[in-house]
């Protein structure tokens, strides 16, 4: 082979082979491996043979942006894809999956700190610009391959059979369009686009319907709701609490005894316990559409939907409980940043992390430990005087990635200001050094969530001689790398007087901390109405039926 004729087969080798590579791209963990490489995308004929079929001019110009464009976009959806299913368990959804970008960024920003967040954001921005130009020069070196009429008329005619079966391999997969026979290979970046065309059609459709289910509220505007409570009540969200603490030994080991060790002391104390399992509508992240859920008593499991609910109008549980004689309040210590959203929650009192009177050091990401925020609540909603009992959301925070470093337990009476905690939170390797090791962020992981669960306990130890009800609920499972399991099952415990507790035994069936291993599991977008329904007493509230 003379010089010339490799020095023109080089390009075109390495211009295929990196067309190839991008076109297997994986969108998912478990697709990555050596044999992903083997894939034969039909894709890549359709390309090369179109390019070679037209002659230089505007078109083949317009033809070459067109593929860079696509190919790019379609990568970056493909990245998506894969942080969302590793962290998330789930694909991206352009509609609805945006504004999580920004989460993702404060999130990376917390974890590694703002130098290196800054470097990972630059880094990706290069790598899109990095494979646009990739595309746009192994598309331009096809572009160059100059056949005779009759063969480009040929590869032109080849080029629009590939893409036939390209389209016909993408309906085969998504059950549309179908040839009377499975074409061979696969077409797995046509049918991501096709998917994603898909996802966002009927995202859009879901939420016309969502908005539907908004405005169809049994409870809107009643009066004499909640009537059978008479004490405080506190909805805790344990942070990254799933169902993997009761059920994956490496985890259930320490939990499952924390539980029960606590529910022989609360029990000892005359408190009174129920548990179950609720569906959370989210995996590995984005808590508050599990607060939106509880309280809303709607499915809310993107930011779309979470929006419509709050742009809506619809009375949320906490509406309810200030409407009918309960101060209202949410105590939300990873709350950093302006949260105007919180004025239509139905809150009197609003209490971010600025507010909570913290002054010891953060513990990375987590802005204080669980005990100071329970400890703040108790300063700043339940001891301050006042007529009525108060209804307060509590979001806690010390079990949130990156799961370093992890107070002890210390006596309410020492918390103080929080200075208290900074020798601990200066203590051990920083999350970076941490996060090398995938086996130690789960043993992380699980300390954490003892924490966060001995914190919970001991508040109501704590609180027993004149015990609030509290309610007890994981807001989602961690993600699935760490969790161990992919499921969406999260904890619910019911903690207080028997006369209270046993009026949820629908949501919280099963006596004491540790629900049955078999338990329904009872919809989390049930829960505000089974609340208003169980502690309201119709005879004497003057409630319409």
């Amino acid at each position: 082979m003379s010089g010339q004729a490799i020095r023109t087969l080089v390009p075109l080798v390495v211009a295929t082979l990196c067309l190839h590579l991008i076109l297997i791209q994986p969108n998912h963990p478990h697709a990555v491996g050596w044999d992903a490489l083997f894939l034969f995308p039909l894709e890549l004929p359709a390309i090369v043979l179109a390019l070679i079929a037209l002659p230089a001019s505007r078109a083949l110009t317009a033809m070459r942006a067109f593929i860079t464009l696509a190919l790019t976009v379609i990568v970056a959806l493909k990245v998506a894809d894969y942080v969302s299913f590793s962290t998330l368990s789930r694909g991206f959804n352009l509609v609805a999956d945006l504004p999580l970008i920004e989460a993702l960024i404060r999130l990376l920003t917390g974890a590694v700190g703002p130098v290196l967040a800054a470097l990972a954001v630059l880094a990706a921005l290069l790598a899109v610009c990095a494979v646009a130009s990739l595309v746009w020069w192994a598309t331009g070196v096809w572009s160059r391959v100059s056949l005779p009429q009759g063969l480009s008329l040929s590869a032109g005619i080849v080029a629009v059979a590939v893409t036939v079966f390209a389209v016909a391999e993408v309906g085969h997969v998504m059950k549309t369009w179908r040839l009377p026979f499975d074409p061979p290979g696969t077409a797995f970046t046509a049918r991501v686009g096709v998917e994603r065309g898909i996802m966002v059609r009927n995202t859009l459709a879901e939420l016309r319907a969502f908005r539907v289910a908004v405005r169809e509220d049994p409870f809107a505007d009643q009066v004499g709701l909640l009537n059978a409570i008479d004490r405080d009540v506190l909805v805790i969200f344990v942070e990254s609490y799933g169902r993997t603490s009761f059920d994956r030994p490496f985890y259930a080991d320490l939990h499952r005894a924390t539980l029960v060790r606590y529910e022989a002391q609360l029990a000892a104390l005359g408190l009174s316990m129920q548990s179950g399992f609720l569906t959370s509508p989210t995996k590995g992240g984005q808590s508050w559409l599990s607060h939106a859920t509880f309280a809303n008593g709607l499915w809310v499991d993107n930011q779309i939907r979470h929006a419509a609910a709050l742009s809506s109008g619809r009375e949320t549980l906490f509406h309810h409980a200030a409407r009918n004689g309960f101060h209202t309040a949410t105590v939300m210590p990873q709350i950093t940043l302006d949260w105007p959203e919180a004025e239509r929650m139905g809150f009197d009192l609003i209490l971010p992390a600025k507010d909570l009177g913290y002054q010891g050091l953060p513990f990375n990401w987590v802005t204080m430990p669980d005990q100071f925020t329970l400890a703040a609540l108790d300063r700043l909603v339940r001891n301050v005087e006042r007529p009525e009992p108060s209804f307060v959301q509590v979001a806690l925070a010390s079990s949130h990635a990156p799961w370093v470093p992890i107070p002890d337990i210390i006596s309410w009476a020492s918390i103080g200001d929080g200075t208290v905690f900074n020798d601990v939170a200066t203590s051990g390797d920083p999350p970076e050094v941490v996060w090398r090791d995938r086996e130690r962020v789960r043993l992380q992981y699980k300390l954490a969530v003892d924490y966060a669960l001995q914190s919970v306990l001991e508040y109501a130890v704590l609180h027993a001689p004149d015990p609030p009800l509290i309610v007890v609920v994981g807001d989602h499972q961690a993600a699935e790398f760490i969790a161990l399991d992919n499921r969406s099952d999260v904890p619910l415990h019911i903690i207080g007087p028997a006369h209270l507790v046993e009026r949820l035994s629908k949501i919280a069936p099963y006596p004491g901390l540790l629900p049955d291993d078999a338990a329904d599991v009872f919809p989390m977008q049930q829960v505000r109405d089974a609340i208003l329904t169980a502690f309201t007493d119709v005879e004497t509230s003057g409630v319409q039926q």
